[in-house]
Order: C-alpha cells, then sequence, then structure tokens
C-alpha cells in the first residue's frame, strides 16, 4: 500500500494526539515520533505547531464557506439556500469531525493573525447565513417577527453541537439528520403562505423517512 504523503501522515496525527492530550500536551518531536518523519519533514510543511493547528481549523471553515457561497449563487430562493447551507453544514461532520472537535477544543490557543483570519472567515459565514434569513423575511417566505440574527445563531449553534454527539456508525445517517434540521427549521420560520404554496415541500421529512 502506498505511504501517505508527509503532510498528511502529521495532520492525522496531530488531531489524534491534539484530541487526546491537548494542544499544549503534544510536542513537535512527539507528532514526527508518532507519524515517522523528521522535524525537517515537519518544518518543511509547517513553520510552527501554531500554523498546523491553523491549518487544521482552516481546511473545514474554507470548504464550510466555499459551500455556502456555491449554494447561494445555485439556489434562486432563500427557502432552497437556507436548506442548501443547512445540508452541507450538517454533512462537514461526515467529513471532517476530527478537525471540528479539535477546533473546539483548542481554538483558544490560535493568536495573531492565524485567529484573525479563522475569525474572520467564521463572520463572513454567519453574515452569509443570516442575509439570507432576512431574504426571505423580505419576500414573504420566512415569518418576520422571529429575528434573523438570533435565528443563525439558533441554526449554527444547532449544528455545531453534532461534534459533541454525531456517530457514523448511529443509526441515522448525515443526510437523514441534515433532513431532520431542515424540517425543523422550516417549521419554525415559514409563513402560513409560504407554506401553502409548498416553499420547502422537497425538504420536509415524510412521514416514512425517518423513525
Amino acid at each position: 500500500m502506498k505511504k501517505k504523503p508527509v503532510k498528511e501522515r502529521i495532520i492525522e496525527t496531530a488531531l489524534i494526539m491534539f484530541e487526546k492530550h491537548g494542544y499544549h500536551g503534544v510536542t513537535v518531536d512527539q507528532i514526527v515520533d508518532e507519524c515517522g518523519t523528521s522535524k525537517g519533514g515537519f518544518y518543511h510543511n509547517f513553520r510552527s505547531k501554531d500554523e498546523l493547528l491553523y491549518h487544521i481549523h482552516d481546511v473545514f471553515i474554507s470548504y464550510l464557506l466555499n459551500k455556502a457561497k456555491e449554494t447561494y449563487d445555485k439556489e434562486s430562493d432563500p427557502v432552497s439556500r437556507m436548506c442548501g447551507i443547512i445540508t452541507s453544514f450538517t454533512r462537514i461532520f461526515d467529513l471532517y469531525k476530527p478537525h471540528i472537535t479539535v477546533f473546539y477544543q483548542e481554538s483558544t490557543y490560535l493568536k495573531g493573525d492565524f485567529e484573525k483570519q479563522i475569525n474572520e472567515k467564521r463572520e463572513e459565514y454567519r453574515q452569509l447565513l443570516q442575509q439570507i434569513i432576512r431574504e426571505g423575511q423580505d419576500n414573504g417566505d420566512f415569518r418576520p417577527e422571529v429575528p434573523a440574527q438570533i435565528t443563525t445563531m439558533a441554526i449554527m449553534g444547532m449544528i455545531n453541537w453534532m461534534y459533541k454527539w454525531f456517530k457514523k456508525e448511529g443509526e441515522l445517517s448525515i443526510e437523514d439528520i441534515a433532513r431532520i434540521f431542515n424540517d425543523m427549521m422550516l417549521h419554525s420560520l415559514l409563513t402560513e403562505e409560504a407554506m401553502k404554496a409548498g416553499k420547502g415541500d422537497r425538504f420536509l421529512l415524510k412521514t416514512e423517512s425517518v423513525q
């Protein structure tokens, strides 16, 4: 079997070790020993352990932000945009759960430009989602009495907490969970007129879909 590239091995090893021992509980020497490379190999790919932590954070946040922008451009209405973003947000826990777990456990150790760059991407994502909610309120799809800012934070908080409980081998698939989240938000946000018009029907649960 072909050996994985050094950078990939360093990241995979660091994810396991950071999650188990904490960021400050792991040294560069321990990482390179565990993954079978050298300090030269480490510093060829990362200038420091801080940059490695930044990369772990950045890889999934950049992916998430790009998916949100793609969804906004692809879909033409707020309901489809919101549900598409909720779906891609949920799916990321199937792709990057170790990265996200380390992020929530160790993000306080990001400093300087690394922290600034990550926070800017997180804020851009939040602003895009909030914009979609407001667009839905403006066109009559979403209830105006529910504040867009609180709705945005509720969506992000609901999905972010998956890092504590989602298991790939669990009873529900990631797609099942995304459908449940979309159904919950649509029943909370859609106006009576939008519901009668069938807005979001393709994102709502069917009685036989999830037990």
